[in-house]
């Protein structure tokens, strides 16, 4: 409806009265008139936590997923099976992502 209102006054003339005969905020068709003629943000990347694990321990944990041993597993056994043996990798969510950045999580 608002994009309706915005095309019934390309000139703002009789924004108010169109507005309160459709029953359409003001505001958002201001709002909506803006955004069209606004140029596109461009994204800032994101810089990585201050907590993310290094690279090489990332290829450590992948490494360890990959292994024949726990190839049929989800990281969820995994991990317990490694602390079981007194190994902490990383948490449960963290072989999660490494394993969606490769590629490899699939049902």
């Amino acid at each position: 409806m608002t994009a309706a209102v915005v095309a019934l006054t390309p000139s703002g003339r009789l924004t108010a009265a169109i507005c309160a005969a459709l029953e359409v905020s003001r505001a958002s068709v201001h709002r909506h008139k803006i955004a069209l003629t606004a140029p596109p943000r461009a994204e800032r990347p994101r810089a990585p936590s201050p907590r993310a694990l290094p690279e090489s321990e990332r290829d450590q944990v992948l490494a360890q997923l990959r292994t024949p041993r726990f190839a049929d597993q989800t990281p969820t056994e995994v991990y317990a099976t490694l602390l079981d043996e007194g190994v902490y990798l990383c948490s449960i969510r963290t072989m999660y992502r490494i394993l969606a950045a490769h590629g490899e999580v699939a049902e």
